[in-house]
Order: structure tokens, then sequence, then C-alpha cells
């Protein structure tokens, strides 16, 4: 099994989109990403990094696997 390293929020964004998520759009207290009609809420924009246990959270969320995401570059 492939283990994370932390990621970026712009990296995080930029590679949501290439699985194919929209956005992301602000609302209520996070901002969220779409595809279809699956909704994925991710963390606020901030300067720390996305901690690899949330990282692997948003991914199961996603429908990503470990390998997928580790294979996008």
């Amino acid at each position: 099994m492939t283990d994370f390293s932390p990621v970026s929020w712009l990296n995080l964004v930029k590679k949501l989109r290439k699985f194919g998520f929209d956005g992301p759009y602000q609302g209520g207290k996070h901002p969220y990403m779409v595809r279809n009609e699956l909704v994925l809420t991710i963390p606020n924009q901030h300067d720390k990094e996305i901690s690899p246990d949330l990282l692997a959270r948003i991914l199961k969320q996603a429908g990503i696997s470990k390998e997928e995401w580790a294979e996008l570059k």
C-alpha cells in the first residue's frame, strides 16, 4: 500500500481537477468540489500542508485509491 506525503491545498485542488472534479466552490464553512453527483468537501485554504491522514480521508470520500493518487503527476 502506498503511503502519502503532505500536500499543499493548491496541489490538492489541481490533482482533484485532473480526476474530473470542478471547483472549488465556496459553501458554508468549507469549500467543495463536484464530480457528477458527488460533492466533496475540502479544507479551507491555509498556509499549512494537508496531513497524510486528512488526505487519505478526502480521497476515500472521493473514491480515489492511494495508488491512483500516487500515479497521477
